[in-house]
């Protein structure tokens, strides 16, 4: 059966592997979870993540990151969805948690955090929202 929000599922995927209290969790692997996983160990997240051989498909194995036994995710939840997609300029993009919490945004310059899209003065497809 396709998935129609392959990110979406990854997220949760995430969402329930720290609810889980697991090390680890894996998703098939794509170009955009790939990158969305960059964005994530860039701003401290997730320890890392590595691609592996699901079968005949590629997956990615996510590490998980804990703080004092809490998951550093606290809430992780898709924007942008198949149905509705949400865009926004570089001037109007959401702070989550008034800045203690990142926007993840799909640019014409790769996928980037909403900080670092404020700094090159690029808007895009607002993809999810964690803290």
């Amino acid at each position: 059966m396709p998935l129609t929000d392959p990110l979406g599922d990854m997220l949760t995927r995430i969402r329930n592997g720290q609810q889980a209290r697991k090390d680890s969790v894996v998703s098939p692997a794509s170009k955009l979870r790939a990158r969305v996983l960059d964005v994530l160990q860039r701003e401290g997240y997730i320890r890392g993540y590595t691609e592996e051989a699901l079968g005949r498909h590629a997956g990615l194995r996510i590490e998980l990151k804990y703080f004092e036994g809490r998951p550093a995710i606290q809430h992780v939840a898709r924007v942008s969805k198949p149905g509705r997609r949400v865009y926004s300029g570089s001037q109007d993009l959401p702070r989550v948690r008034n800045g203690l919490g990142i926007t993840i945004v799909s640019t014409p310059r790769g996928v980037l955090s909403d900080s670092e899209a404020r700094e090159q003065n690029v808007g895009g497809e607002v993809l999810a929202e964690v803290f």
